[in-house]
């Protein structure tokens, strides 16, 4: 049996650690956490990118001054428009067709399934500059285009083909059918990411098929779709640079033109690079508020942008330093 008389001690000697260690709590230091090798690896990789920006910047064969001279020029800003116009056009027709070739493909129509596996079993195992220079020299094939009944002798409009096909008609398509080829691929597969069961709880709640299909399967399929897209649209703005073998004036050809007349090479091709590096990192940036737009339904919170991240790095570094001057200063006190 327990005494009565040696509780109240007992109860004391259990507090008085606990007391003990709040009393002490303001005797600790806020130590961060030490990550070395990070440190190390940090001033390599620092030490390496400053090596190159020092090589580029004093190697005076860049020769930076024609890079300036040339990067705003008009024919260049000219040609750098038709880039821009050739990715527009062919990249909102092909992923528009590629819609359309992705349903086809997942209909359960054989025909329709059929026709949509040829058509991207062709475009994507042809070159591109093949199917440029096909589309270009479709005039020696068909000397003519005709638009009336099949099989029959009715026609409403005929055209002259070389007259039709023009560089810029040329471009467009090459570029639109080689990108629906491989966008059908694209959107296909992220509309067969979203779980089956997804769609049968849509169905057991008797909501219509275009409201399943626009309001739950193609939202989550969007997650699926973007990353992938959006390097298919990259590579476009990088491809158009191919259509200089028709002689079209888009920006790689506008370069070539007036370097094969200066025979400054590698300035102008310095132009060109960071002409693209600029659409490029403005699709980056745009690809990534998308992304965070349609990763609403599969997180709870959003993910930071790069201004939030680094407001966040900033008041993590002076909340841990007000603390530590704070615990410095308790214990200096008597």
């Amino acid at each position: 049996m327990r005494d009565p008389a040696t509780a109240p001690a007992r109860q004391q000697v259990v507090a008085e650690p606990s007391q003990q260690t709040a009393d002490n709590f303001a005797d600790y230091a806020v130590v961060a956490a030490r990550h070395p090798w990070r440190w190390v690896g940090t001033v390599i990789v620092a030490a390496i990118a400053a090596a190159v920006l020092y090589s580029l910047l004093t190697n005076p064969r860049w020769e930076w001054g024609v890079v300036a001279q040339w990067f705003t020029a008009e024919s260049i800003l000219r040609g750098l428009g038709q880039t821009l116009k050739l990715t527009l056009i062919s990249g909102s027709l092909g992923f528009a067709l590629g819609f359309i070739l992705a349903l086809m493909r997942l209909s359960s129509s054989p025909l329709f399934s059929s026709v949509s596996w040829t058509f991207s079993w062709i475009f994507r195992s042809t070159p591109l500059l093949v199917q440029l220079l096909l589309w270009y020299n479709l005039g020696y094939l068909y000397e003519t285009i005709r638009l009336g009944v099949p099989f029959t002798s009715i026609t409403f409009a005929e055209f002259q083909t070389t007259s039709l096909i023009s560089q810029f008609a040329a471009a467009v398509l090459g570029l639109t059918l080689n990108q629906a080829a491989y966008s059908a691929e694209i959107i296909r597969g992220g509309i067969l990411s979203v779980d089956q069961g997804q769609i049968e709880a849509a169905t057991a709640l008797g909501i219509p098929r275009w409201r399943r299909s626009t309001k739950i399967v193609l939202p989550q399929a969007m997650r699926a779709i973007l990353p992938t897209a959006f390097n298919e649209i990259i590579g476009l703005v990088k491809g158009t640079s191919i259509v200089y073998v028709l002689a079209y004036s888009e920006l790689f050809y506008t370069v070539q033109v007036i370097y094969n007349r200066t025979q400054q090479v590698l300035p102008l091709l310095l132009v060109a690079t960071i002409w693209y590096i600029v659409i490029t990192s403005v699709l980056s940036v745009a690809q990534y508020y998308i992304e965070r737009h349609y990763s609403r339904g599969a997180l709870r919170t959003l993910p930071p942008t790069p201004l939030q991240k680094l407001r966040a790095f900033f008041k993590t570094h002076a909340d841990t330093k007000s603390i530590s001057t704070k615990s410095n200063s308790l214990k200096g006190q008597p």
